[in-house]
């Protein structure tokens, strides 16, 4: 019988205690979950979250900064990223994100292929545009 793994929480320094019962990720083993993550800007002790701006672009770079936060702090890397969902409050908005993914991406120097991705569109709370959540495997 092998011993069971630990199921650890992650929290980077840059977020805030989640508002409910969830992890901003999760890791067991090699398997790393990062939950859904929108574009607030680093937290600030005492201060409610804050969109990074109202405009697609500063909402997805923030999100995908936010994202690698977690990754990091689990150990990982874009590279071990298998899968990414990305949900858009507006279908208009498909493009635009596509190209700052596009051209996000190709900054990162990624040296394995890139995650599968799917993209859906949802309701989120007001002022924010994009939620991303990514499924690594490490090692």
């Amino acid at each position: 019988m092998t011993a069971k793994t630990a199921k650890t929480a992650l929290t980077p320094s840059t977020h805030t205690t989640p508002p409910a019962k969830f992890s901003h990720g999760v890791r067991k083993g090699n398997i790393l979950q990062v939950a859904g993550q929108v574009g607030f800007l680093p937290a600030v002790a005492g201060q409610a979250p804050t969109p990074a701006g109202p405009t697609l672009r500063e909402q997805t770079l923030q999100t995908f900064a936010n994202v690698k936060a977690i990754l990091e702090e689990g150990g990982a890397s874009w590279d071990d990223v298998m899968m990414m969902r990305v949900y858009l409050t507006d279908v208009d908005h498909f493009a635009e994100m596509n190209e700052i993914y596009n051209t996000y991406f190709a900054e990162q120097d990624l040296k394995q292929a890139p995650a599968a991705r799917t993209t859906v569109y949802v309701g989120l709370p007001k002022g924010l545009l994009i939620e991303i959540d990514a499924l690594a495997v490490l090692g």
